[in-house]
């Protein structure tokens, strides 16, 4: 066994277990938890509990050339591993060789990161996709996550993942990640408005994950009192969690003793 390192870009409060917990038992949304971000995060192949147990992971997950699922933030190699290039061009057989920047750390497959966690803490897992069908990197997902006993819930940018699990795994909690940011002009506001919508239809998610520069919010009060729970992410500073407080039930914030 060795250690392996994992670009973790949030990790989650233990309550956020919460929201997974009452999506599957459809009871309310109780109380408030935290998650926090990090920049790094690092998991002990040889230890039987990884760090930070206090918190849940978020982890970002992408697919290999051949669509195996594996734990690594950025689209290229560049910033965080001893190689270069996008990661989706590499073989899982590659991926799994590659050390990350200044250790002897390789990039983890989801598998072995689900084993290490083994339902001690929350989980959520952000499935990030390219062009194209999301189906293979969906399964890939599902697969490690059959047998898994812990609080665990996908989300994505991509609505079409949401609409993967909707079909071929309901009982995995799913969520919708989403940004406002981008449009300036109006017939770029409403484009998206109209996007936002459809996505919402097309994913029939069970939570929200939304930027917390986008509050106030029409599209996301509306959908939270509807009752669907709404996450925000990344809160920096004091005002953003007043911000926060006001419009969302949970928070993903920077986390600094990473």
């Amino acid at each position: 066994h060795h250690v392996v390192g994992i670009e973790l870009r949030r990790a989650v409060d233990r309550s956020v277990g919460r929201i997974i917990e009452a999506v599957v038992g459809g009871a309310g949304l109780a109380g408030r938890s935290k998650l926090a971000r990090a920049p790094c995060h690092r998991l002990d192949r040889g230890a039987r509990v990884p760090g930070h147990l206090d918190l849940g992971h978020d982890l970002d997950v992408q697919g290999s050339r051949e669509g195996e699922a594996f734990v690594f933030h950025d689209r290229d190699l560049d910033r965080l591993a001893d190689a270069s290039g996008p990661f989706v061009e590499r073989r899982g057989v590659e991926l799994e060789k590659i050390k990350l920047k200044g250790s002897e750390e390789t990039i983890p497959r989801l598998a072995e990161v689900l084993d290490l966690v083994a339902g001690r803490a929350p989980i959520l897992i952000e499935i990030k996709t390219g062009k194209g069908p999301v189906g293979v990197l969906c399964l890939a997902v599902r697969r490690a996550l059959e047998g898994y006993m812990g609080p665990v819930a996908v989300m994505s940018f991509n609505p079409d993942v949401g609409r993967w699990f909707e079909a071929h795994a309901a009982r995995i909690v799913r969520g919708v990640v989403i940004t406002e940011q981008g449009g300036t002009a109006l017939p770029d506001k409403g484009r998206q408005a109209i996007a936002r919508r459809l996505g919402l239809w097309r994913a029939k998610p069970d939570f929200l994950a939304y930027d917390i520069r986008d509050f106030p919010s029409r599209f996301a009060a509306a959908q939270r009192r509807r009752g669907l729970p709404v996450l925000t992410w990344t809160v920096r500073s004091d005002d953003d969690r007043a911000t926060a407080a006001e419009h969302a039930d949970e928070i993903i914030f920077e986390r600094v003793d990473a």
